[in-house]
């Protein structure tokens, strides 16, 4: 990995793909299609693109348990452990709906709704992600979202891989659907005779999936638009160079696009991971994919001191984010902009992707800025209540038409002095 020395300010390397526009109109014309002709054309894009003839999308009981016999007792045991800590944590989430009585009779307050329905994508091609249908469809359960639809690309035989049937039966999942890439995001958005329309989609995809989110977003919510992965490993001389090289990897493998960091004021540290991670990388499965990430968005930072460092680090505002320190947790309060934060050296990313509890689906592209992991929030809409007495509007209703009226907006300062007159004119005052 190529050393750096911190001159100045830093910027992750990061691939941010915002389509060709022969992808976009590609995307445009997918989402018009399936407006139009419904099912029909999403069974045609589906031969097409994922090379499946499909006679029906709906995932039938018998091939939800043909899954279960291909997965292992043990395997099984830890999703449903996985899941249980995933509730748990997101079951802490959940706010409740409140109100507040003042002095002058006026109730105000704010009710919290869950979403009707949301669409839930999972990808498919190259990996099964049966994680990824835990972290987006447990906290829009705790939300209590009545209807949840799922929908995953099939491969070229016509089915689901069974850790992805059995992840979603285990949650209770009840409409599943074979189909991916922008028809099926279409269908989510716009209902077909088979899939009903949703108020939200959420899930990560490929870039035809990410423009087609972000084309219907307006007709419905969305999560956010996904970038690739990226990890930031903050460390100091004491850290294991082993086991930052490893980290670093676990999110290089994901995607050529990729980027895998560390900042650190130790050079030495530096060089023993840089030799740590060619190590590591000549005998990975997925060496060509992480290689790839390395080369062109992998970096070391070598910085004057620790405190230079966490600099760094919220200039990156990084996806994920490890401090492997002498003492992370006295760093939490100096860092502001991560999107998940690993602290210490048994608390390995691949640790909050698959098990920990908290959710995995996080901020991109430094997003961490200002955005969020997906939550139960993210599943609820909230309506202000407000019902005010007579005795504030007597008080306060002269100050509301003269801040209507300072807006040019005459009808609402009447709406507020017709009840001022004639309720004084009632004795009602």
């Amino acid at each position: 990995m190529k050393i750096e020395k911190v001159t100045s300010k830093v910027s992750l390397k990061r691939s941010i793909d915002q389509g060709t526009d022969a992808q976009q109109q590609a995307v445009t014309a997918i989402i018009e299609q399936v407006r139009s002709e419904g099912d029909a054309s999403v069974r045609a894009l589906t031969e097409k693109f994922d090379g499946a003839t499909l006679s029906s999308f709906k995932v039938t009981d018998q091939e939800l348990e043909e899954a279960y016999a291909q997965i292992d007792d043990n395997v099984l045991a830890a999703l449903r452990e996985a899941s249980e800590n995933i509730r748990r944590f997101h079951e802490r989430q959940k706010r409740q709906s409140w109100l507040t009585t003042e002095a002058d009779g006026t109730i105000l307050g704010q009710k919290i709704t869950p979403l009707d329905s949301v669409g839930v994508y999972v990808p498919g091609g190259t990996a099964a992600y049966p994680s990824s249908i835990l972290m987006n469809v447990i906290p829009a359960q705790v939300a209590e979202v009545k209807k949840i639809v799922m929908v995953s690309p099939p491969g070229k035989d016509g089915r689901l891989p069974a850790g992805v049937l059995v992840a979603a039966k285990e949650l209770g999942v009840e409409h599943i659907y074979k189909m991916g890439g922008a028809q099926a995001v279409a269908a989510l958005a716009y209902g077909t005779e088979t899939v009903p329309a949703v108020d939200k989609i959420v899930g990560p995809g490929n870039i035809y999936v990410a423009l087609a989110k972000r084309a219907v977003f307006g007709h419905v919510d969305i999560d956010m638009i996904a970038g690739p992965s990226e990890i930031v490993v903050l460390a100091d001389e004491g850290a294991n160079p082993g086991y930052i090289a490893a980290d670093l990897l676990s999110q290089a493998e994901h995607d050529a696009l990729a980027s895998a960091v560390l900042v650190t004021p130790s050079r030495e540290l530096a060089e023993a991971v840089s030799l740590e991670v060619e190590k590591q990388l000549a005998t990975l499965p997925r060496k060509e994919i992480a290689a790839a990430s390395i080369r062109d968005y992998g970096a070391i930072y070598v910085t004057k001191d620790l405190d230079e460092a966490i600099d760094v680090v919220n200039e990156l505002a990084p996806e994920h984010l490890e401090v492997l320190t002498a003492e992370p947790m006295a760093l939490l309060g100096k860092i502001r902009h991560a999107g998940a934060i690993f602290l210490g050296p048994y608390s390995s990313e691949p640790v909050g992707d698959y098990f920990a509890g908290p959710n995995h689906v996080l901020p991109t592209n430094g997003t961490a800025r200002f955005s969020s992991p997906l939550n139960v929030d993210d599943f609820t809409k909230k309506s202000s209540i407000i019902s005010y007495s007579k005795t504030a509007m007597l008080n306060n209703g002269h100050k509301i038409a003269a801040l209507a009226r300072l807006e040019g907006l005459e009808a609402h300062a009447r709406a507020v002095e017709i009840r001022l007159v004639s309720d004084t004119a009632r004795g009602q005052f």
